[in-house]
């Protein structure tokens, strides 16, 4: 069970938050509408992000959805007669909910979304920031902004064409179609599948793993694929240079050889 000192809420108990042995959790609670995200909740979810981000003591990051049946359906629907029944309206929703998106996608901790059942809009574009997808058999994914008529932005897109490539973008979007999780690791969408029982065991087991590494190597990684990512006129070439001079004059690079040679496991600081 986790730590009730390090137990939080957000939005009215829609977003959760908590802390063990190194390894943040957020948890979206919204269970009767399938997790779907207010304003409120995508609000409360930055600052569950924001607490995790400056606490020392984590070093990875888990997203779920609470019930079993939905990582998140989706944008709350019942909201956008009020928030984004129009253009203008859209825009001011689409900000308040980018300034949360930017946390997430420039989170300077490794992140895994961990999806069990739907997987949808919003949701996708949650897990599509994430760093690493995991996800239960019988999960589905898919965007229906061309069902709803809704412009899918561009920074939405640009990971969905990262991840599976323009063809399947380009269907995923055209069609509003849903796809099952097998599918969806075939395309390159989810990085591994596991059932239903065994999922949140397994994620647990991939971010301790990542949490007992050296968290400024993970950093360089992260810092680096990002770069990588980018066009090069925008690459930012000193940003891996200095990660990479922090790296090799670290305590952890030390510590690191010295746990090689003597046969331990090492005991990283993230210094």
């Amino acid at each position: 069970m986790p730590d009730a000192f390090s137990e939080k809420s957000y939005a009215d108990g829609k977003i959760l938050k908590h802390v063990t042995d190194g390894v943040g959790v957020i948890i979206f609670n919204n269970p009767d509408k399938r997790n779907a995200m207010s304003l409120e909740m995508w609000e409360g979810f930055g600052e569950a992000l924001t607490a995790l981000r400056d606490d020392e003591t984590v070093r990875v990051v888990i997203l779920r959805g609470a019930g079993g049946k939905a990582f998140v359906s989706g944008a709350d629907i019942s909201q956008f007669e009020k928030t984004r029944h129009n253009a203008a309206a859209s825009e001011e929703y689409a900000k308040r909910s980018a300034v949360q998106r930017a946390l997430l996608a420039d989170f300077p901790k490794p992140t895994i979304a961990c999806i069990q059942g739907f997987c949808l809009g919003g949701g996708m574009q949650v897990a599509m920031l994430a760093d690493i997808r995991l996800a239960a058999h019988g999960s589905q994914f898919g965007i229906p902004a061309a069902r709803l008529g809704i412009a899918y932005g561009y920074d939405g897109l640009k990971h969905l064409v990262s991840l599976v490539g323009p063809s399947w973008a380009r269907l995923l979007m055209y069609t509003g179609m849903r796809i099952e999780s097998a599918e969806a690791l075939r395309i390159g969408l989810v990085e591994r599948l596991f059932p239903i029982d065994e999922l949140w065991g397994e994620t647990m087991t991939i971010a301790q793993t990542i949490s007992e590494n050296a968290p400024l190597a993970i950093k360089a990684a992260k810092i680096t694929i990002a770069q990588v990512l980018k066009d090069e006129s925008q690459r930012d070439m000193e940003a891996i240079k200095a990660i990479g001079h922090a790296c090799m004059d670290s305590a952890d690079f030390r510590e690191g050889r010295q746990a090689f040679m003597e046969k331990r496991k090492p005991k990283f600081q993230g210094k």
